[in-house]
């Protein structure tokens, strides 16, 4: 559901702008959504277009990769626009992001991971309770 700006939910761990579960039939409602969040944000639309880009690399992922769903969590955290994506696929580390262009080096996978951390200011792999949790996020200024 999109943040209402007139309601916002504030709290230590940042303001909320998207929380939601989505399968592969609703990532092109997502992107759009996350496009809107990131607009109302305050991110520059350059940015904003690399943010959407990044974010849907990841979500593509988990769907792909993972079950067939996922979540994300979409916050504004102090200068910061981020984004949670979580699945509940068998998990992986950032071992796996390749070092230069997947292709250019024999690899066949890995191109959303790559361009995501090219174009991101922060992504970091972790695990999760289940499956992998994958966070990366843009500075608005």
């Amino acid at each position: 559901m999109l943040a209402d700006p007139r309601r916002r939910s504030a709290d230590r761990a940042g303001e909320h702008l998207l929380h939601r579960h989505f399968t592969a039939d609703e990532l092109p409602r997502l992107r759009v959504q996350v496009e809107q969040c990131a607009a109302w944000a305050g991110l520059s639309e350059t940015r904003r277009g690399d943010f959407v880009l990044a974010v849907d690399e990841i979500a593509n992922n988990a769907v792909e990769h993972a079950g067939g769903t996922g979540s994300l969590l979409l916050r504004r955290i102090g200068d910061e626009l981020e984004c949670r994506i979580s699945d509940s696929g068998p998990g992986f580390s950032e071992d796996v992001i390749p070092r230069i262009l997947p292709g250019l080096d024999g690899a066949t996978s890995g191109r959303g991971l790559w361009l995501t951390q090219l174009v991101t200011d922060r992504l970091v792999i972790s695990a999760g309770a289940v499956g992998a949790v994958v966070t990366l996020a843009m500075r608005l200024r």
